[in-house]
């Protein structure tokens, strides 16, 4: 079993100092830190769903970052407070909650541009035969590394070692967090035990073979049950994490549809009201009302709803979560229409706007636009030391830039790959279609 005392620590990865401040908790002061970073702005530009798009109403991902903050604030406060009579006492809700909006805050953090598409476009690149060469100059496990660009396990190498203390501890946020915040506690499998190897069904990880000695002090510092070697069972509030993101996710990606004309309002409000259940429809559904505001309320009731039912579920299998046996997510336990409504949101997303052409037409773009950057930029990360002092005076423009966004390749064909994937996937959208074209030589960048 693990132990709410051990879980909930304070204590900071790479950090010497004891927290004697008295008006922020520790856990308080992870949610600033992440909030001034700048891999967090980056985020401001960066796909939630819709790449490219011009539609400032629609989310990006960091106005989702910010929303799912704040119901994990609401789970986790809730949620501590059924449970504190289980808890150590010097831990109130309001800690449980910083620790949950400050893990919620950096869950998307790792994501390159163009959202998931960007994803897909960067493993793609590796798993072209033109590639193949490169699989032998790294190892199996770093192979999978890199033919496997996950965003989680990239959130978690920026959290813990390339913003604000480079390879000594990164944002120096406290254990509780970062094991909060670990959706996916293990390496990626190698890509031979993986039957079927398409990028959207490759298995889930959240972390690479470069943070893996990270990895193992988060998971031994916390008390996690360790499964196989580098891998852990989740942390018990990562669950309230990632019951935060599908809600908002099921929801949001609604609104979201309807801004852009995807959906119709007459679709979407029988989806609200069965969430809502006994709370009953608020008075502006049958109202003259503009149709953001009934959204707007029928959003804040759902959300009551799914805060305390999540909770109740959370309290009640509390043993399964400390013990690691818990089966699926916290949605997969709740009452039978919640989980119906959940499911009838995402169906209609992927029904109704994954698959719209509009979409599907920006997505092309944005893989293209990736696929250019690494085809300029990662060749560079496989030049020896002699080769980088006879590059030509376009490989030395090119270097320039990668220096300017922090990649240094001074390191093995493994490390510098890696420094370049840290350089593309900061980049937000714009950054990212605006470089590439200039690559291309189709503009050129005016100061």
């Amino acid at each position: 079993m693990m132990r709410w005392a051990q879980l909930l620590s304070p204590a900071r990865l790479g950090s010497r100092k004891r927290h004697t401040e008295q008006s922020r908790s520790p856990f308080h002061k992870d949610y600033d830190r992440i909030i001034f970073s700048q891999s967090f702005r980056q985020l401001n530009r960066k796909t939630q769903v819709h790449p490219l798009t011009q539609n400032d109403a629609i989310h990006t991902r960091l106005t989702h970052s910010l929303e799912v903050s704040c119901v994990g604030r609401s789970l986790g406060m809730l949620a501590a407070e059924k449970l504190k009579d289980d808890l150590p006492p010097w831990v109130n809700p309001a800690d449980v909650g910083a620790i949950i909006q400050a893990a919620c805050l950096a869950h998307d953090i790792g994501n390159p541009p163009f959202g998931h598409a960007g994803e897909y476009a960067m493993r793609d690149w590796f798993d072209r035969p033109a590639q193949a060469h490169i699989q032998a100059l790294v190892t199996a496990q770093q192979w999978s590394d890199l033919v496997q660009f996950e965003g989680n396990a990239q959130g978690l190498r920026i959290l813990s070692r390339l913003e604000y203390h480079p390879d000594d501890g990164g944002m120096r946020l406290t254990y509780a967090t970062l094991g909060a915040y670990l959706k996916y506690p293990w390496l990626p499998k190698p890509m031979a035990e993986q039957a079927n190897k398409s990028s959207d069904r490759l298995a889930k990880f959240g972390c690479y073979s470069s943070e893996k000695q990270i990895l193992a002090e988060i998971g031994e510092h916390l008390g996690l049950i360790q499964t196989s070697e580098f891998a852990f069972c989740r942390h018990p509030l990562t669950y309230l994490l990632e019951a935060a993101d599908d809600v908002c996710y099921a929801l949001i990606d609604m609104e979201d549809g309807l801004s852009l004309g995807m959906l119709h309002y007459a679709d979407v409000e029988p989806i609200f009201l069965q969430l809502i259940g006994d709370y009953g429809s608020p008075h502006e559904v049958n109202s003259d009302v503009p149709m953001r505001q009934k959204l707007a309320a029928l959003r804040g009731r759902a959300m009551k709803r799914l805060v305390e039912v999540l909770t109740d579920v959370f309290v009640a299998h509390q043993t399964e979560l400390l013990s690691g046996t818990l089966r699926g997510s916290l949605l997969d336990h709740c009452p039978r229409d919640v989980c119906e409504g959940i499911e009838a949101a995402k169906n209609m997303a992927r029904r109704h706007i994954f698959t719209h052409p509009h979409k599907a037409r920006l997505e092309l773009v944005a893989t293209a636009n990736l696929t250019v950057l690494m085809d300029h930029f990662m060749p560079l990360a496989l030049l020896d030391q002699a080769a980088l002092q006879q590059a030509s005076f376009r490989e030395r423009r090119l270097l320039h830039l990668l220096q300017h966004y922090g990649a240094r390749l001074d390191g093995t064909p493994y490390e510098n790959m890696m420094q370049v994937l840290d350089a593309i996937s900061a980049l937000s959208d714009h950054q990212a279609h605006s470089l590439a074209q200039d690559l291309q030589g189709h503009r050129v960048a005016l100061l």
